[in-house]
């Protein structure tokens, strides 16, 4: 065979062919001043195993060993790092959840705070309401019941119309006036006159006079 044509046999470079002829591992002879190589048609279908090619073959196998293993350890180490960076999550997690958890008491603690605040706020403006909607007498207003004098001072008088409104007795209004003007015939220190018009301490009971 040519040198050409068993380098394409055997799928090498006619320079690997020329070396091996020259190391004296192909035999060759030449034919008409041509050079050919002397094979065997067994030696074609089962070629001797080439040293060079088996030595590149184990160095090819070598090295890809190398690489898995270099693949491995990456393997490895992306395996600790993450196991690290999750314990760190975790951390992260925990610190976060007492930090909110931190956060969330004080919100409570500031939402009952203002809850209270706001509640004494409405209660105090009820009562400015309250207090509003009653007519108050003024102390320059003297009681023509001399009975009352005593007490003027410390009770809150407002006239029938008033004094219904505040317990939301608008219905028996007769009913009441009546009762009103019986127990201030009667005396009762709940009820007075001034300047002629029939007054009702509201500082008083009155379940008596209501129901």
């Amino acid at each position: 065979m040519k040198p050409a044509e068993y380098a394409k046999e055997l799928g090498i470079s006619r320079q690997a062919v020329y070396a091996k002829i020259k190391k004296g591992i192909l035999q060759s002879k030449s034919v008409g001043g041509k050079l050919y190589i002397v094979v065997d048609s067994s030696d074609m279908s089962h070629p001797t195993a080439d040293p060079v090619k088996t030595t590149s073959k184990k160095a090819a196998v070598f090295s890809q060993n190398r690489h898995y293993e270099a693949l491995l350890k990456a393997k490895d180490e992306t395996i600790d790092v993450l196991k690290g960076t999750v314990k760190d999550l975790k951390e992260s997690n925990k610190e976060i959840s007492t930090t909110l958890r931190g956060e969330i008491d004080l919100l409570k603690e500031a939402f009952h705070e203002m809850r209270t605040l706001y509640v004494h706020q409405l209660e105090q403006k009820k009562s400015k309401a309250a207090v509003e909607t009653i007519e108050v007498l003024s102390h320059d207003e003297t009681p023509s019941d001399p009975r009352q004098a005593d007490m003027i001072e410390d009770a809150l008088w407002v006239g029938i119309k008033k004094f219904l409104k505040h317990f939301g007795a608008e219905e028996k209004k007769e009913k009441i006036a009546k009762r009103l003007k019986k127990a201030y015939k009667k005396g009762d220190h709940r009820v007075t006159k001034i300047d002629g018009k029939l007054k009702i301490d509201l500082n008083e009971s009155y379940e008596d006079i209501l129901h």
